[in-house]
């Protein structure tokens, strides 16, 4: 088995407009739900083998939160470039690539991608707000068959729920 976590990030600040899209920080529902969601992951047993981000602040921010919480060294999060103002596409072909040694992968990135790959991989989700995480479990040995057939389980956690 795989499981797939797809991470869309926290709540972020539009206070400064100056400031480039990438650099946009967190804002204070964003420091709040981050912990929740990574509470409740830690909760249910959740241990990531691998950890991706998009090198935005504010999703990198939300691994660094979430890891925490799970017990993941922050400095093992791998900071992926195409992980950044991408396509479902680009997504899936990152996830294709993970060494199949990783069972449990967590991936934070962003909206509108992050939703679409998620309503591809299950269309019972259709959307994934803020701190949203997708969880699917595919019957496969490996990474680079993933998107090919249905997963075996697909559950959506939202930060309004906790």
């Amino acid at each position: 088995m795989k499981t797939l976590f797809l991470v869309r990030h926290a709540k972020s600040s539009r206070d400064d407009p100056a400031l480039p899209d990438k650099e946009r920080p967190l804002n204070e529902r964003g420091m709040r739900d981050a912990p929740k969601v990574g509470e409740r992951l830690s909760e249910q047993g959740v241990k990531p083998d691998l950890i991706l981000s998009s090198p935005a602040v504010r999703a990198l921010a939300t691994a660094e939160i979430i890891a925490r919480k799970l017990g993941y060294k922050v400095k093992d999060i791998v900071v992926d470039e195409r992980l950044y103002a991408t396509t479902p596409d680009n997504l899936l072909r990152v996830i294709r690539k993970i060494g199949d040694k990783s069972k449990r992968v967590m991936l934070f990135g962003h909206n509108p991608e992050l939703t679409d790959l998620a309503h591809r991989l299950s269309s019972s989700i259709t959307d994934m707000p803020t701190c949203a995480v997708a969880e699917f479990s595919f019957d496969t040995k490996s990474w680079s068959t993933v998107g090919k057939r249905a997963p075996a389980k697909a559950a959506l956690l939202r930060p309004k729920e906790l």
